[in-house]
């Protein structure tokens, strides 16, 4: 049976230490260029896999967030992939590369996820989490799109956390409403805050370097 990661196709990939504890690896397919920017140790076995919305970007919402959570859990042993997708905006091939980072990661000793998205990146997380099944410890949203989410109930056993601004100028926070009734996890509406986040940008933070490091610990009955 083909993996994640082989079906990708990859002619060819390479990685470079671009910093301590950071590494840049870029598989190239014919569908496009996958790019991870792998933060703590490799063979880490709790992984956090954080994507982008429909423009794809590495950084995440709220100021970088995804790059900030990535330094601070590696130091608490807790790897983060920032994956920058091959075609943005695809939702079904977001979704392979968000599963094909799980394999890779889980090939180096992975064996617990939890995945999240910005906007459109939320149907992907979602998603990714849907089919990694079991090894899924949890799902963050950020300012989700309802669409691609229709699926989300599957996710019922699974902790999942949404947050959205109430003044979002591109998706209403209506649609993570939508998601987490599918769901039935925590919904957060941060006021006076729009679709980056940038104004709860610290709430943010402080919720979620709480919130994922407690799904690896066995939060609702899942063992570590």
């Amino acid at each position: 049976m083909t993996s994640p990661f082989e079906a990708l196709g990859a002619l060819a990939h390479q990685e470079i230490e671009v910093a301590p504890g950071l590494r840049h690896l870029e598989v190239y397919t014919l569908d496009g260029l996958l790019t991870l920017l792998w933060h703590g140790e490799p063979g880490a076995r709790h992984v956090v896999l954080a994507c982008g919305g429909a423009m794809g970007g590495l950084l995440g919402p709220a100021r970088a967030l995804y790059h900030d959570l990535g330094t601070r859990f590696a130091a608490q042993g807790i790897a983060t992939v920032r994956v920058g997708y091959r075609r943005p905006n695809d939702l079904g091939l977001c979704v392979h590369d968000l599963v094909a980072a799980a394999d890779l990661a889980a090939r180096a000793g992975g064996r617990r996820f939890v995945t999240m998205g910005h906007s459109f990146g939320g149907a992907v997380a979602l998603r990714a989490g849907v089919v990694l099944g079991d090894p899924c410890a949890g799902v963050v949203t950020l300012a989700t799109q309802a669409a691609g989410c229709e699926d989300a109930d599957q996710l019922a056993a699974v902790p999942t956390l949404h947050l959205h601004g109430d003044a979002d100028e591109l998706l209403p926070h209506q649609a993570s409403e939508v998601v987490q009734m599918l769901t039935g996890g925590e919904l957060v509406i941060l006021p006076a805050t729009g679709h980056l986040l940038r104004e709860a940008a610290d709430e943010v933070r402080a919720r979620l370097e709480a919130w994922i490091p407690a799904r690896f610990e066995g939060v609702a009955g899942r063992p570590a």
